[in-house]
């Protein structure tokens, strides 16, 4: 056999098995991981396993399934956290001039930001809500699927050497004040105050297994699909239909579209840019 149908051939194998470690992962956790974008999938697994201090994929197989923590460490390395408060300022200084005129008409408005993480785009929405004068008739529902980094989004503390970045990006948002009125900060972390968090529910929701679980006005799902693959695309997309309320707000990443969705003729757009739609059906 030449080297390169080798190589192939190891490949092969390996793929076969990581299909076979995420099948018993989402037999016996309920975690699918099965559609996430496969090259992905292998990358992470071989990170945690070098973390882990374990060469083979048999062994750390056996070991994700044996002990439940090493199975929450593989989850927070398969689900990508890459966050930072006011996120691409132009979107949210966007849904301040565009959509919170809608959101004025509604007496209670409820929010689902899907695959939160660390909660960094949890309090820059609820401090634009509050600057906005929405907040205390607004409720806000974060979920993620690893109960680590809602564990970290509760605490509500974040590292102060990343202040600075936030503050430019929340005025660039539109922020009204300065972002250090809504924290304290203590040697080199920040607290942010936690009356951001009144009207928050911290949740773990899978959005590969897991129903809808209530309607919502605002659903953002932010820099979260880019990971799958399509038929988990989709899968994520009818849920999400079903959860927004007819004339209800979809707000997408920067490198996401409803383009070749399965909902996409039931939405218009509300700003073609930064990827926020309105369901019209």
């Amino acid at each position: 056999m030449s080297d390169r149908g080798g190589a192939a051939a190891l490949v092969d194998r390996e793929s076969r098995d990581v299909q076979r470690m995420l099948d018993a992962i989402a037999d016996q956790y309920g975690y699918d991981f099965r559609d996430y974008a496969p090259a992905s999938v292998r990358r992470r697994i071989a990170r945690r396993m070098e973390a882990e201090g374990i060469a083979s994929l048999g062994a750390y197989h056996h070991r994700v399934l044996a002990e439940p923590q090493c199975m929450e460490r593989l989850i927070v390395a398969l689900t990508v956290h890459v966050t930072s408060m006011f996120r691409d300022p132009g979107f949210f200084l966007s849904f301040r001039e565009k959509v919170v005129p809608l959101l004025r008409t509604y007496p209670f408005l409820r929010m689902w930001l899907a695959g939160c993480s660390t909660g960094e785009e949890v309090y820059s929405m609820a401090i634009l809500l509050e600057e906005e004068d929405l907040y205390d008739r607004c409720r806000i529902y974060a979920t993620d699927l690893s109960d680590t980094v809602i564990r970290t989004a509760r605490e509500a503390v974040f590292s102060l050497s990343h202040m600075k970045e936030y503050s430019e990006n929340y005025l660039k948002a539109g922020g009204k004040g300065s972002l250090s009125d809504y924290y304290t900060a203590a040697y080199d972390h920040v607290l942010f105050r936690k009356g951001l968090q009144r009207n928050v529910v911290f949740a773990q929701h899978n959005l590969v297994t897991d129903a809808s679980f209530n309607e919502f006005q605002v659903i953002l799902c932010r820099n979260v699909m880019i990971y799958f693959n399509k038929t988990l695309q989709d899968r994520v997309h009818h849920l999400i239909h079903q959860s927004l309320v007819r004339l209800g707000v979809l707000a997408l990443g920067r490198k996401e579209s409803l383009r070749f969705t399965p909902h996409e003729g039931a939405y218009a757009e509300l700003d073609r840019a930064q990827r926020i739609y309105r369901r019209t059906i």
